[in-house]
């Protein structure tokens, strides 16, 4: 029996079972790569969904904050500084928290990835058995998951593993830096929101058209982030609602009482 590339760097020509050449037959030769078509849609969700997510929060946030200020001093002066100063600084921490989140788990991955070559290295047989039963457990029969485990580390031992076993792609890792830009970018442009509606319309109806404002892009981004998770919109647009109008009329309240104080 031949040895298997334990590193799966070097790709050997293996026995190929017929319902694999009957499936990959008609893609390759339409220059399909039905893989990285999964691969890239799963990641483009994840992008948007994050993005959703972060403009959602530099909606509320970014409300709050100036109906806090609203409810303690209204004058246009106090309000534009705090729709600014919550921009740049949610902004900014958005950034910082998705750079080491994101940075952590790159790390994370590239530990697990290093792990397996070793265990590829060193116990080859243990780890084909463990590949095995990997596809196994996905449904695949005794003899059919040995078979498969076999042409896949001919194949490329290492990535094989990556996939089935971490459920990662050798080479496509969440850039820190990237995850960082875009989560500041979502943040800012939801925060404008607010700041917008507060900029745009004479002081005395500054707080109803930002309440306004706010609840209508919270509708949007509540449907958008359902319908990316492939959900139904309606709760996820009443919970989005709920809690971001909560979140402005606690800290409307709270301007209110200290205000009252000072």
């Amino acid at each position: 029996m031949s040895q298997a590339d334990p590193e799966g760097a070097s790709a050997r020509p293996a026995a190929t079972s017929p319902v694999a050449e009957r499936v990959s037959a008609p893609s390759e030769a339409h220059g399909i790569d039905l893989a990285a078509e999964r691969a890239v849609t799963s990641d483009r969700l994840n992008w948007l969904r994050a993005s959703v997510l972060g403009a959602n929060d530099g909606i509320v946030s970014t409300a709050g904050l100036i109906l806090g200020v609203a409810g303690a001093s209204p004058n246009f002066n106090a309000l534009l500084t705090a729709g600014v100063a919550g921009l740049v600084a949610g902004a900014l921490s958005m950034a910082a928290g998705e750079y080491v989140s994101v940075s952590a788990q790159r790390d994370s991955e590239c530990a697990a990835v290093r792990s397996e070559r070793a265990a590829l290295r060193h116990l080859p047989e243990e780890e084909l058995a463990e590949l095995t039963a990997l596809l196994q457990a996905k449904g695949l029969s005794a003899a059919t998951a040995h078979a498969a485990a076999r042409e896949l580390t001919a194949h490329n031992a290492l990535a094989a593993h990556a996939d089935i076993e971490l459920g990662l792609t050798l080479g496509r890792y969440t850039s820190p830096l990237h995850a960082a830009l875009a989560s500041a970018l979502s943040f800012a442009l939801g925060a404008l929101v607010p700041l917008f509606a507060v900029l745009l319309v004479p002081l005395a109806v500054a707080v109803p058209v930002t309440v306004v404002a706010v609840v209508a892009c919270l509708v949007i981004t509540g449907s958008a982030s359902a319908r990316l998770g492939g959900a139904p919109p309606w709760p996820a647009v009443v919970r989005n609602v709920a809690g971001g109008s909560l979140a402005m009329a606690v800290t409307y309240a709270i301007g209110r009482l200290v205000g009252a104080h000072l």
